[in-house]
C-alpha cells in the first residue's frame, strides 16, 4: 500500500477525486457547509482568539527578550537528565502544558530558529510537548462531556503523565550527523533595550499564528459536517465495525476524534461504558487530531524540522493515555451520577463567551509570564553574587 502511494500519478489521482467529491459536495450540501462555517466562526471568536492570542504573545516575548536562556539555566539539570534537552527547552514544556494546542510545538520551533536549541533537541520537544491546556480538559471534555469534575480531572493527570512519558521515551531519539545535540552556546542576556522591538513583532506574530489556526478550525469543521451528512463517515464505521467486531458508535467517535478533537470528544456524551468513552477520549486528547497537526506543520515551514517524530509522538501520546485511562477509570470512577446542578454548570461552560474566555487566558498568561520573570530575577541575581565573589 505504501509503495502505491508514493506512485506520483496514483497520488494526483487520488488527489482529483477528493477534490472532486468536495466540490460535489459543497454544491449538493451548501446549506450544511454554510451552517458548518458558521458555527466555526463561533468556535474561532468565542474560544480560539481569546484562549491562545495572549499565549502566542507571551510565548514569543519570553523567548525574544532572552527569558528562556535564564530559566534554562536554573533547570538544565533537570531538563537534561530527564529529557536530553538543554535547559531552555522547559519554556516550551511549560508553555506546552498551559497554554493548550498549538503554544508548545510554536515555542519549540522559535527556541530552534533562535539557535537556543539544536535540531534533534527540537525534534525531541515536538514530541511531547503539544499538550491540550487544563482549561479545555477539565472544563469541555470533563464538566462538558463526562459531567464530572473527578472525569476531567483525572483525564488531565493521565494526559500529562502520558506526555512526560513520551519525553522520557524520546530522550533516546538519536542525533543527527553534524547535530551536537545540544543547544547553541549564546551569551545569555536579556535585552531589554528592544522590548519595544520584541513585543511589536511578538503581536504581529501572535495574531498571525491564530488567524492561521482558525482557518484550520474552519476549514476542518466544513469537512466533518459534510462527511456526516453525506453519510460518508457512517458508511466508513460501519466496514470498520464490520471487520473489527467493534460498536460502530466508537468507531464513529475514534474517526471524527481522528480528523478534529473538539469534535471527537463532544461525539462521546451519551450512555455507554464509562471506561471506554473515558479511555477513548483520553486516545483523543493524545492524539489531537489532524485539525492540530496541520496547524502544528503550517508552523513548521521551512524550519528543516521533520514531522515524523511529531507524529508519532502524538501517536504514541494517544496510546498511552487510552491505556492509562482505562486502569484508572475502573479504579475510581466505577459509576458516575449526574445532578441538575451539574448539568446548568454544564451548559454554562460550553457556552462561554469571548469576554470570559480572554479574561481566564489572560489570568493564566499573566500568571506564566511573573513566573518567568521571577525565574530570570533569581538567576541575574544568583550570577551577579558569584561574579561578586570571584572579583574579591
Amino acid at each position: 500500500m505504501t509503495r502505491l502511494l508514493r506512485d506520483p500519478g496514483l497520488r494526483d489521482i487520488l488527489l482529483g477525486i477528493a477534490l472532486t467529491a468536495a466540490g460535489a459536495a459543497l454544491v449538493l450540501c451548501p446549506d450544511e457547509a454554510m451552517e458548518a462555517a458558521r458555527t466555526g466562526l463561533q468556535l474561532c471568536g468565542n474560544v480560539i482568539v481569546p484562549s491562545l492570542f495572549p499565549f502566542f504573545v507571551l510565548s514569543s516575548l519570553v523567548v525574544e527578550l532572552g527569558f528562556a536562556q535564564y530559566l534554562g539555566r536554573a533547570l538544565e539539570p533537570l531538563m537534561r537528565p530527564l529529557f536530553r534537552v538543554s535547559g531552555a527547552c522547559a519554556s516550551a514544556v511549560a508553555l506546552g502544558f498551559v497554554g493548550g494546542y498549538p503554544v508548545g510545538a510554536r515555542t519549540a520551533i522559535q527556541l530552534y530558529q533562535q539557535g537556543m536549541c539544536s535540531r534533534t533537541e527540537a525534534q525531541r520537544l515536538l514530541a511531547f510537548c503539544n499538550n491540550s491546556g487544563p482549561a479545555f480538559i477539565l472544563g469541555v471534555v470533563g464538566a462538558g462531556v463526562f459531567s464530572s469534575s473527578r472525569a476531567g480531572l483525572l483525564l488531565y493527570l493521565v494526559h500529562a503523565l502520558a506526555s512526560v512519558a513520551v519525553g522520557l521515551i524520546f530522550r533516546f531519539y538519536p542525533g543527527e550527523k553534524g547535530d551536537r545535540g545540544g543547544a547553541c552556546a549564546r551569551p545569555v542576556r536579556i535585552e531589554t533595550a528592544r522590548f519595544s522591538v520584541a513585543f511589536t513583532r511578538a503581536v504581529r506574530g501572535a495574531l498571525q499564528s491564530t488567524l492561521n489556526i482558525c482557518a484550520f478550525v474552519l476549514l476542518f469543521t466544513v469537512v466533518i459536517r459534510l462527511l456526516f451528512h453525506t453519510g460518508v463517515l457512517a458508511a466508513l464505521a460501519q466496514i470498520l465495525s464490520t471487520a473489527l467486531g467493534v460498536e460502530r458508535k466508537w468507531i464513529e467517535s475514534l474517526l471524527t476524534g481522528i480528523i478534529e478533537i473538539s469534535s471527537g470528544v463532544t461525539s462521546l456524551t451519551g450512555t455507554g461504558a464509562l471506561a471506554g468513552r473515558l479511555s477513548m477520549a483520553a486516545f483523543i486528547l493524545g492524539w489531537a487530531g489532524v485539525s492540530v497537526h496541520c496547524q502544528v506543520l503550517s508552523f513548521l515551514g521551512d524550519s528543516g524540522l521533520s514531522p515524523r517524530t511529531y507524529v508519532l509522538g502524538k501517536l504514541l501520546h494517544g496510546v498511552l493515555s487510552a491505556g492509562g485511562m482505562w486502569l484508572l477509570a475502573r479504579a475510581f470512577l466505577p459509576e458516575l451520577e449526574v445532578s441538575a446542578a451539574l448539568t446548568e454548570q454544564v451548559e454554562t461552560l460550553a457556552q462561554v463567551d469571548f469576554q470570559q474566555a480572554l479574561i481566564l487566558s489572560l489570568v493564566c498568561a499573566w500568571l506564566m509570564w511573573s513566573a518567568f520573570v521571577a525565574a530570570a530575577a533569581v538567576m541575574v541575581r544568583k550570577n551577579s553574587g558569584k561574579g561578586r565573589r570571584r572579583v574579591v
